[in-house]
């Protein structure tokens, strides 16, 4: 009798403590409400001037020294030059838990801005040998003052937190000029940002400017493929442009490889299963009307989102290249570049952060999506640890998705009324997750 009234106590005591951590949690998220409603304006402000001064990938000089600074007067513990220019700040709560890792990217685009707007870059740069503008025509200015709002939040309640937070500002995410550079989320990986204190879990979110402000979407299991870069070299016989069977095309030839490409996703992707994109994206060759030249060079990208898949794709770029070359009298050398992995959201991590995003947002606005052929270096964090990657909102709800203007584009833009749900996802995730 004694055994089960002392069972009973415990299982009372329990429950009681239970019930105190959630009204807990509820004060706390509602405090955190009031504060994202007070910091936003910040955060807008943060977001211009990062629009207004962009810099491109391993260049982010003035933007790593503004966010290091905003980190240290919270009293983080930062780190700064890492991957070239990241920044990464660690917040450690009072109790003892797990460590939770925020991530933003860093890096602007060579993109001339097109959009009349007060904060609009202006500023110029030299890129693969051609004077362009600069322009933060992705969204990462977003991203970051997002998480510097998260990080300022998240300093305020310290003393409540169970477990760390490390809020990683990563440079590069969309690559730097050049062969053989490591670079970005990979390199970051490879300095150990995911150790000391050894991450357990990684969040990101992508500002997205056809998905109207207000709404967030997610995707368990493969989110965004996988990229690779694919270069052809198609070699002929130079001649005459009046006696073409005095050599060998490599224009007609590579024009051939072209079209032969075509046909991977249309007849050997099991695109039932999952998509695919093989594209050629720059073709040259020659320099006269009249000459038929001795090489054509062909650049393309691939996407895919299986091991698998990447395989098959990658095998029969090699043999169309070179099977059609040969079939002309030419040759075809055929180099492929392999890039991001494929971004993988962890399913059981998914499900369990699901309610936190609901929380947020509110249910009718968490949609679940289909999977997206763009790539993101937030696959090498994903791939270490278990990770969550979402997208937010940043389209004008009076606007429609197909008049919204797409990423890398000179007229992108972003609508400023998600900025607040971005921060309040970000501490929702942190808390429910340390509350598990």
């Amino acid at each position: 009798m004694k055994r089960n009234r002392k069972a009973l106590i415990s299982a009372l005591l329990l429950t009681l403590l239970a019930f105190q951590n959630v009204k807990g949690q509820e004060s706390l998220k509602s405090e955190i409400e009031n504060e994202v409603a007070e910091i936003e304006l910040k955060v807008i402000q943060w977001r211009r001037d990062f629009h207004e001064h962009p810099e491109l990938g391993n260049q982010e000089f003035r933007t790593a020294e503004i966010i290091a600074e905003h980190l240290k007067s919270l009293g983080l513990e930062v780190t700064e030059g890492v991957a070239k220019t990241g920044v990464v700040g660690l917040l450690k709560g009072a109790k003892e838990g797990p460590v939770i890792a925020l991530r933003a990217d860093m890096d602007a685009l060579p993109v001339i801005e097109r959009v009349d707007l007060p904060f609009k870059s202006e500023v110029k740069t030299i890129y693969n040998g051609s004077e362009t503008g600069v322009m933060h025509a992705c969204g990462h200015d977003s991203h970051m003052a997002i998480l510097m709002g998260a990080a300022e939040i998240l300093a305020k309640h310290r003393d409540e937190l169970k477990g760390t937070v490390k809020f990683i500002f990563q440079p590069a995410e969309e690559g730097v000029f050049g062969e053989g550079i490591r670079f970005g989320a990979d390199l970051m990986v490879a300095e150990g940002v995911l150790e000391n204190p050894k991450v357990d879990v990684a969040f990101g979110l992508h500002i997205n400017s056809q998905t109207p402000a207000g709404q967030i979407h997610y995707r368990p299991g493969p989110t965004m493929a996988g990229v690779d870069q694919f270069y052809i070299t198609v070699k002929g016989k130079q001649t005459h442009g009046a006696y073409p069977w005095s050599g060998v095309d490599p224009v007609s030839t590579a024009s051939q490889v072209v079209m032969g490409l075509n046909t991977i996703v249309s007849r050997n992707v099991k695109l039932i299963d999952q998509p695919a994109v093989v594209s050629v994206g720059s073709i040259h060759g020659g320099n006269r009307h009249n000459i038929i030249p001795e090489e054509v060079k062909l650049v393309g990208t691939i996407r895919t989102l299986g091991v698998e898949q990447r395989e098959l794709v990658h095998r029969r770029i090699k043999e169309i290249a070179e099977n059609i070359a040969k079939s002309a009298g030419a040759t075809a050398e055929v180099l492929i570049e392999p890039g991001y992995p494929v971004t993988e959201n962890d399913p059981a991590l998914s499900a369990q952060m699901l309610p936190s995003l609901k929380e947020a947002a509110g249910d009718q606005n968490v949609i679940e999506k289909s999977v997206v052929m763009g790539s993101e270096d937030f696959s090498y964090f994903a791939r270490e640890v278990p990770g969550l990657f979402f997208f937010l909102g940043g389209m004008a709800p009076s606007m429609k998705p197909e008049e919204a203007p797409a990423h890398h584009t000179p007229d992108f833009r972003i609508d400023e009324s998600g900025f607040g749900l971005g921060v309040k996802v970000f501490c929702f995730l942190v808390l429910d997750y340390q509350n598990k």
